[in-house]
């Protein structure tokens, strides 16, 4: 079983992403730390106790609340894509008796500050703690920055960001993630630190179609499949209006599925750079992935394939 540690910007995809790693056998999750991005952070870890309370958990991961601001440029959120709330406005739904329909979890938030909780559980699982990036790397710099030598006991980063062949999702050139920190994200990569990365190259390899979920989870009445329709809503409504189809990419799953089944997933190694300060190229990262090109200093695992049929019915098998 490896052991994980997850930071998140809970919105839509995070929240299948965080279900989906409960529900693989192959994963103990240590903790769990939020981070600005999708939302602001306190809107994060609320959202986090949301997600946490469609499982019908007998324990709960450690969890803290982690960085409010990126390292360097105001935060950038993502609530039109993800909801007011970041998880489709669930946070809005009632019962009949005006009780919410998705309560926050009754559980512990740490008084510890995320980047500390990574570091305390480095401490605690060395050389054997995988830390899923997420979101932003804000949290995982900083953690870094306070204490290079621990952060190099890490197992692997995992990362959910980036993009090098394909168009950016934020701007023409950039992913989400890496565009809200790219300072941070720089730091990560030049940490020395194993890391493997889930580009856009990949993710939108992946796509879950409103006609999918819906073959998939109607007539069925458990939480978990009430919440992917609840909360899935406002993302595949925005998909629809601006990016041409009914569903969206579930972009924060692969982490989980490189970790639980590697065989659905092609890597290449790779020199990454993140632009700092360019106009028109800020937050793009940038590696030559081609064959004869490639660097013989790499310093990451870029995700270049995916099994996407393949990961899309296993995801669906662990999440009923």
């Amino acid at each position: 079983m490896q052991r994980i540690l997850i930071d998140t910007d809970p919105g839509v995809d995070d929240a299948l992403a965080i279900l989906l790693a409960l529900l693989s056998p192959e994963l103990q999750i240590e903790a769990l730390t939020t981070v600005c991005g999708n939302v602001p952070v306190t809107q994060g870890t609320e959202n986090l106790l949301r997600i946490l309370e469609v499982l019908d958990l007998a324990e709960f991961p450690l969890i803290a609340q982690g960085e409010a601001q990126p390292l360097v440029k105001p935060l950038v959120t993502a609530a039109h894509v993800h909801g007011d709330d970041g998880l489709g406005n669930i946070s809005q739904l009632r019962n009949a008796d005006g009780r919410p329909v998705y309560p926050p979890a009754d559980t512990h938030i740490s008084p510890t500050s995320g980047v500390d909780l990574i570091l305390e559980m480095v401490t605690r699982y060395p050389d054997e703690l995988t830390l899923v990036a997420l979101g932003p790397l804000t949290n995982v710099a900083k953690a870094i920055r306070k204490d290079p030598v621990k952060m190099q006991r890490l197992q692997k980063i995992v990362v959910m960001g980036g993009v090098f062949e394909d168009y950016g999702n934020v701007t023409t050139t950039a992913e989400f993630n890496i565009f809200v920190d790219p300072h941070a994200a720089q730091e990560v990569f030049q940490s020395n630190v194993p890391i493997d990365i889930a580009p856009l190259d990949a993710t939108h390899q992946v796509v879950l179609t409103g006609e999918r979920l819906h073959a998939e989870l109607d007539g069925r009445s458990d939480s978990i499949s009430r919440f992917l329709k609840d909360a899935t809503h406002a993302c595949m409504e925005f998909y629809r209006q601006h990016v041409g189809f009914w569903g969206f990419h579930i972009h924060d799953a692969l982490p989980i599925g490189m970790l639980t089944h590697p065989e659905y997933f092609e890597s290449v190694a790779a020199d990454v750079q993140v632009e700092t300060e360019g106009v028109l190229t800020n937050g793009v990262t940038v590696s030559d992935l081609r064959p004869e090109r490639r660097s013989p200093h790499p310093n990451a695992q870029v995700c270049i394939k995916v099994a996407a049929d393949a990961f899309l019915d296993h995801f669906f098998q662990r999440l009923q």
